[in-house]
C-alpha cells in the first residue's frame, strides 16, 4: 500500500489541515492501493495563498527564465518517466505499454511544444506600423486553478501546467482523485527543478470540495478544467460569482463519416481508436457513419476487429485495453449497452458483462452496435468505455446533418479519398478539430472544442494564449 497524504504548498509537503483519507483502487483488481487525503478548505486556502504570494515575483521573472526552468522540468520527466507510467497504469487501469508510450510520452510531448512555441512568441509587440507608441503586452491572468481528470492525467496536466508556468501564472493543481499518483510525483519533479515556492502548489480533493472551493475562490483568477460537460457547467456557475476567466475542455461524441471512397484500412483504424484507452477519451470517435454502399461491410469489420480486442490486466505488459476507471463508471457503461439493446440497435460483439475469463476488475467488453440511429441513447450520450456506435448514411448532406446533430463539438473524423469532399466535410463539421483518413493533428495543434463539448484550447502558441491577459498600451516610450 502506498501512503501519501501530504499537500505540496509553497514549496513544501505539508500534512492536511484535518485527516481525511480516501483509498485510491486499482480497476483492474478492484483493491486499494493507496491511499490519500482528501483536502479541507484551509488547504485550499493556504495553496491559493501561497499562489497569490508568489504570483508579482513570477511575473516579473523574465519570460527567458521561465522557460529553461521548463526545460529542466523535460529532463527530470525523462528521467522519471517510467515512474509515472506505472502510477498512471496502477491508480487508472492504462495498461503498461500504452501507459509509457502515450500516457507517460504525452507529457514530455506537450511541454517540448510549450517551450518552441513561447521561443517563438512575442510577449509584447507594436500594435502595427500605423501605431509606433502603442505596444501589446501579453502578461499573466493571475493565479489559475487547475483541474485535471482521470483519464489522460500526465497529458492534461502538462497541458495546464507548462502553458501557465512559461505566461507567468501561479497555480493550484487538483488532479482527479482517481489518479492522484503520477500528479504527486510531477509536484516532486516541479520541486526538483527549482520553481520559486508558491508557483506551483497541489492540494488532492474531490471536485465537491477542493474543486468548489477553488472554482469560486474571489484570489483565483481562472480556472482551467478538463473533464466531465455536467462539472463544468456547475464551475461555470460558480466560478460566474467572482467573473473569473474559464477554460473548459469537456466531453465529446465525435462522428467518424466513413465514405464509399475510403481506404481499406479505415473501418479497423476507426474501431481500434475508438477502443484505445478502453474507450476513456473526450475525443473518441465513438459514432461510426457509415455510407450505405459499403455500410454492411464496415459492419463485419467492425465486428471482427472488436472480437479481436483483447482485454487484460494493467500491468501486463502488450496490446491489450484495460479497466475502466471505477466502479461507478462500469456501472454506468453497462446500464448504456443494455439501453442500446432495448432501445433496438443491433448488437454485433460485445455485449453487458466482463469478458470471458475475468470474474474481477471493471473490465468491459469490446462492444459494437450496428443499425443506430442518431436518436438512440448511445448515439447522443459520451459513453466512455469502449463502445461503438455504427449507423448508416446516404448522401453527404446526409452525414454532415447527422454528425452535427449533437450537443457536443470536440472532434470529428473524415475518411474519404476525395481530397474535395474532405476539405468540404472539415469546414462544415462543428467542432473543434476535424482529423481525415487517419491523419492526426501535428505538433503544436490546438485541442479544444464548441458548444458543450468547452471553450478555449490546449497546446501551442494556443495554449499559452489562454493564460495570458491582453494589455493596449497607447503613449509607449522609445528605451
Amino acid at each position: 500500500m502506498i501512503y501519501k497524504r501530504d499537500f505540496y504548498i509553497n514549496g513544501h509537503w505539508v500534512a492536511p489541515s484535518q485527516p481525511n483519507d480516501f483509498e485510491v483502487i486499482n480497476p483492474s483488481t478492484e483493491e486499494p492501493c493507496a491511499v490519500i487525503s482528501l483536502g479541507a478548505e484551509a488547504d485550499t486556502n493556504a495553496a491559493v495563498t501561497a499562489a497569490k504570494a508568489a504570483l508579482p515575483g513570477w511575473m516579473e521573472t523574465p519570460v527567458e527564465t521561465r522557460i529553461a526552468l521548463v526545460e529542466k522540468l523535460v529532463d527530470l520527466y525523462a528521467a522519471r518517466s517510467e515512474d509515472l507510467a506505472q502510477a498512471m497504469s496502477l491508480e487508472m487501469g492504462a495498461p503498461i505499454d500504452l501507459a509509457r508510450s502515450a500516457q507517460a510520452g504525452a507529457g514530455i510531448y506537450h511541454l517540448k511544444n510549450f517551450i518552441r512555441a513561447a521561443k517563438a512568441f512575442e510577449f509584447e509587440r507594436p500594435l502595427g506600423d500605423h501605431a509606433p507608441n502603442d505596444r501589446i503586452i501579453h502578461e499573466a491572468v493571475g493565479v489559475a486553478a487547475l483541474i485535471t481528470p482521470w483519464n489522460w492525467p500526465m497529458n492534461q496536466i502538462t497541458l495546464k501546467v507548462g502553458a501557465a508556468a512559461i505566461a507567468g501564472c501561479t497555480m493550484v493543481l487538483k488532479p482527479s482523485e482517481q489518479s492522484p499518483l503520477n500528479a504527486m510525483i510531477f509536484a516532486d519533479m516541479m520541486d526538483e527543478a527549482g520553481f520559486p515556492p508558491g508557483v506551483f502548489n497541489l492540494v488532492n480533493g474531490d471536485g465537491v470540495g477542493v474543486g468548489s472551493q477553488l472554482s469560486g475562490h474571489r484570489d483565483v483568477d481562472m480556472v482551467s478544467f478538463t473533464g466531465s460537460t455536467r462539472a463544468g457547467t456547475a464551475i461555470s456557475k460558480n466560478a460566474a460569482e467572482t467573473l473569473k476567466k474559464v477554460h473548459l475542455e469537456l466531453g465529446g461524441k465525435g462522428a467518424n463519416v466513413v465514405f464509399e471512397d475510403a481506404d481499406e484500412k479505415a473501418v479497423k483504424r476507426g474501431v481500434l481508436h475508438m477502443m484505445q484507452n478502453t474507450g476513456q477519451s473526450c475525443n473518441a470517435p465513438s459514432r461510426m457513419l457509415v455510407q450505405r454502399p459499403i455500410y454492411d461491410k464496415a459492419v463485419e469489420t467492425a465486428t471482427e476487429v472488436a472480437k479481436m480486442v483483447k482485454v487484460g490486466p494493467a500491468a501486463e505488459e502488450g496490446r491489450h485495453i484495460g479497466p475502466v476507471v471505477n466502479e461507478v463508471q462500469w456501472t454506468k457503461i453497462q446500464d448504456l449497452i443494455q439501453k442500446g439493446i432495448d432501445e433496438g440497435a443491433r448488437l454485433v460483439a460485445g455485449g453487458t458483462g466482463r469478458p470471458e475469463g475475468l470474474n474481477k476488475g471493471y473490465y468491459v467488453r469490446p462492444t459494437v452496435f450496428a443499425d443506430a440511429n442518431n436518436q438512440m441513447t448511445i448515439a447522443r450520450e459520451e459513453i466512455f468505455g469502449p463502445v461503438l456506435t455504427m449507423i448508416p448514411f446516404d448522401t453527404e448532406e446526409e452525414a454532415i446533418e447527422i454528425a452535427n446533430d449533437t450537443p457536443y463539438g470536440l472532434t470529428n473524423y473524415v475518411q474519404t479519398q476525395d481530397g474535395a469532399r474532405a476539405n468540404r466535410m472539415a469546414r462544415v463539421l462543428r467542432s473543434g478539430m476535424v482529423e481525415m483518413n487517419g491523419q492526426s493533428r501535428s505538433a503544436g495543434s490546438p485541442f479544444g472544442g464548441m458548444k458543450q463539448s468547452g471553450n478555449g484550447r490546449e497546446g501551442g502558441i494556443f495554449g499559452l494564449e489562454d493564460f495570458l491577459e491582453v494589455k493596449a498600451v497607447g503613449g509607449w516610450a522609445a528605451e
